[in-house]
């Protein structure tokens, strides 16, 4: 693990903390999403954050204006921390780190479901539910197309890969003739 995910997962737990008394997390969670969300599609806003040149008043000037009133004060007092620490780095780390605390507390997981075509709301739902058995948690799907799969399906839970995919069973079968020849 990384210095930066250590540090991204100490103020996710502090943000979290903050959101739940405040009751409210998956607000806090969208902003987050949001934030990373905008830095990630623009290099321009990185560039800007990770600048030296740019003075840290007028950076939280800028953001300041930029976010009031379209994210909670919550968050923003967390970025302004960010800024004013130099830490604008680990915002991914962040929301990564945010979303276990909350999945753990609302004792949720989140699947990263990889498909060869896009699925419908039903077949996300049985995939919800047969893994929500067992992990004995409730599961929120994000569904990713991936055309290499073949046919089937790969779903992720935390660390866990579940391969049900047609090309991990083939991969699986040349490896078993492999290990017998």
């Amino acid at each position: 693990m990384s210095r930066d995910t250590v540090v991204a997962k100490r103020y996710a737990k502090a943000l979290f903390d903050v959101a739940s008394q405040e009751q409210r997390t998956v607000e806090v969670e969208q902003d987050l999403k949001s934030i990373v969300e905008a830095i990630q599609s623009n290099p321009d806003i990185e560039a800007f954050l990770s600048t030296p040149n740019i003075s840290e008043v007028d950076k939280l000037n800028a953001l300041s204006r930029a976010l009031q009133g379209k994210i909670s004060q919550t968050v923003i007092n967390t970025v302004e921390l960010l800024v004013k620490r130099r830490r604008t780095n680990i915002f991914p780390d962040l929301l990564d780190s945010y979303v276990k605390f909350e999945g753990e507390s609302l004792g949720r997981a989140d699947a990263v479901v990889y498909s060869t075509y896009q699925l419908d709301e039903r077949e996300k739902e049985t995939v919800a539910a047969e893994f929500g058995q067992i992990v004995h948690k409730s599961i929120r799907v994000t569904n990713v197309i991936d055309p290499s799969l073949l046919g089937g399906l790969k779903v992720v839970i935390g660390d866990t890969l579940y391969d049900g995919s047609l090309s991990g069973k083939l991969a699986r079968l040349e490896q078993s003739f492999a290990g017998q020849a």
